[in-house]
């Protein structure tokens, strides 16, 4: 038997965070502590000046070695494991298992066994991990718009959110001057949110290292 403690439990914080296109979530990997970013997607140039190391997936293969590369001792150095965005790694993957299906429901399936598999691996490292994912719409019970992470399959996208301890939607509030790019970390009648801690406000300033911190109970700066 393995015992840990809820303090213990708490060192590290997973989050998945998803908004709409241009909205600010690469960029946000920039506010993490000491990130990698694991990306399947050319759009990095919002945070070109940082200087931040990438590993670059085309396959399913090359999520895996991505994977033994952040369990190593080689990646100690970095503290936040940021994955861009995991939308596109699904339909990377998706991708990959057609190639050797011709069943397409049995496609799907495999897709949610590998996809469960590889989040489940990546949020239980020894790290803070940061997941993006694309926004989708949809129309509820009443015919109101709503948003959501998105995936690839009706399965996946039903079940991302309970993989993480804090779901976000990053998203632009109040009207013109006004307006303000926040993370929304409590879900509304049309977002979908999450703040598993109990200690964010509904509206929290995009600044990951700030969040985690705020998380975890460090009062340092």
């Amino acid at each position: 038997m393995k015992f840990t403690t809820t303090k213990q439990a708490n060192k590290f914080v997973n989050v998945l965070v998803y908004g709409r296109s241009g909205i600010g979530k690469t960029r946000l990997c920039a506010t993490a502590p000491d990130p990698l970013i694991i990306s399947s997607e050319s759009g990095l140039l919002s945070i070109a000046d940082e200087d931040i190391p990438v590993i670059e997936i085309k396959d399913l293969e090359d999520l895996q070695d991505a994977y033994e590369y952040c369990k190593s001792k080689k990646a100690k150095k970095f503290k936040t494991i940021c994955l861009d965005s995991i939308t596109d790694l699904a339909e990377t993957i998706l991708s990959d298992i057609k190639e050797n299906s011709r069943d397409g429901r049995q496609a799907y399936g495999e897709l949610n066994e590998e996809v469960a598999k590889m989040i489940r691996k990546f949020r239980d490292l020894p790290k803070n991990t940061y997941f993006i994912a694309k926004v989708e719409t949809y129309e509820n019970d009443i015919g109101v718009t709503c948003y959501r992470p998105a995936m690839p399959g009706r399965t996946l996208t039903r079940d991302l959110p309970y993989f993480f301890d804090e779901v976000f939607a990053l998203r632009a509030v109040g009207e013109d001057d006004d307006e303000k790019i926040l993370l929304q970390t409590k879900a509304s009648a049309t977002w979908d949110a999450k703040d598993r801690s109990g200690k964010l406000e509904q509206g929290e300033k995009p600044n990951l290292t700030k969040i985690f911190n705020k998380i975890k109970g460090d009062k340092k700066k």
